[in-house]
């Protein structure tokens, strides 16, 4: 009799403890945690503006949340450091190009409009903020010039601050197309990419500027082979690499960064298929852990270039993935196990997972068919 009895508890304890350990499973953590997926889009055909997804990315599944009031072209978004807060250009000519501003619920995913401006600059394709929230720049592709925008505690856009226009032109020579605005990691400086003259410039950032300027002692900090056209660039977490995709050479230029100087120690072929012929390499992101890089190509053999980052912080190229037509901005999930391709021409975004030993990708099946997808940019998701 004892001993049933003490079989019956034994039994009783270890199907509590197998439960136990079944929710805990499930809910403890909450699983991973989910975001927000938001994607800027081209609106010259049937998208309205920017869209939102779930996003979990654990599994790489997608889900519709909304979009956003209706806008023109936001090619490119920022999201504020609290993420309470996004911002978009408007990538259109003089008369309608604009920087815009949207309040971000964490809960719902929905985005309210707060207010616009103009950027006095034609084209803007790429927008940053300033990790206080207190400055939003963008880049003004055929203006060829930054627009600064100071921001107010509810997150509008002041009237622009300063802008900076680059008009030199040797005869012969390209025009100036300003592409990327893109803080340091210390946010001590901010570099502009001339896709134009082949140049990279550097402001000194004045993070409380009071009655002083934002952006401040401009300097060229990079001429590039003529030709390069830099576009993209992306820090290595350890703040020591930086790299510069260029579309028109479809090569990487390799930077050994210190102290707001640069430093060339390689140049790479990211699009090593077309030959003679235009390039079009668009963009670049690093896994959250430094250990692989990857470029976006576009115009011929579409595709994403993967390299293995060396401990000098040079590249070897180590792969190739295809994706859908002409892949623009492309981005990583912070757990660094799918890369999402915005393949603007095939109109769908495409999830390729990540292998954590070698870093090549591999396409999941997984995809959203929008039109004209340009930009993709995460927010985390609050369940409450």
């Amino acid at each position: 009799m004892k001993n049933l009895i003490l079989l019956i508890v034994l039994s009783l304890y270890f199907l509590f403890v197998s439960c136990f350990k079944s929710v805990n499973k499930s809910e403890n953590p909450k699983d991973i945690p989910d975001y927000y997926l938001l994607i800027g889009t081209y609106t010259n055909g049937s998208s309205k503006g920017i869209y939102v997804y779930d996003l979990n990315q654990e599994t790489g599944e997608m889900k519709f949340v909304g979009t956003s009031p209706d806008i023109s072209n936001p090619s490119y978004l920022a999201v504020s450091a609290d993420e309470r807060f996004v911002y978009a250009v408007s990538e259109d000519d003089l008369e309608d190009a604009s920087v815009n501003s949207f309040l971000f619920d964490k809960v719902t995913g929905t985005l309210k409009f707060v207010n616009s401006r103009k950027t006095g600059g034609a084209h803007p394709c790429y927008i940053a903020v300033d990790e206080e929230n207190n400055f939003v720049t963008t880049a003004n592709y055929t203006g060829g010039s930054v627009s600064v925008f100071p921001l107010s505690e509810n997150g509008s856009l002041d009237s622009m601050s300063q802008v900076f226009t680059y008009q030199e032109r040797p005869v012969g020579d390209l025009p100036s197309h300003i592409h990327t605005t893109f803080f340091s990691p210390d946010e001590r400086f901010l570099f502009v990419t001339d896709l134009g003259k082949d140049r990279i410039y550097r402001y000194t950032v004045n993070k409380y500027p009071e009655n002083q300027s934002f952006l401040q002692d401009p300097q060229i900090v990079a001429e590039l082979e003529a030709g390069s056209g830099p576009r993209h660039l992306a820090f290595h977490p350890d703040g020591h690499s930086m790299y510069c995709i260029n579309e028109l050479s479809g090569k990487i230029t390799v930077f050994r960064y210190n102290d707001g100087f640069l430093d060339t120690i390689q140049s790479v072929d990211s699009d090593t298929t077309s030959g003679n012929v235009k390039k079009g390499s668009a963009d670049i992101h690093l896994t959250p852990d430094g250990k692989f890089l990857y470029s976006s190509n576009r115009l011929k053999a579409d595709g994403i270039a993967v390299f293995k980052v060396n401990d000098d912080g040079s590249l070897t190229s180590i792969g190739y993935q295809t994706t859908g037509i002409h892949p623009r901005n492309f981005m990583i999930t912070p757990n660094g196990k799918f890369l999402l391709v915005a393949s603007r021409d095939s109109n769908c975004i495409n999830v390729f997972s990540i292998s954590q030993e070698t870093g090549l990708l591999s396409d999941t099946g997984n995809k959203i068919e929008i039109d004209k997808p340009v930009c993709l940019k995460l927010i985390f998701k609050n369940s409450h």
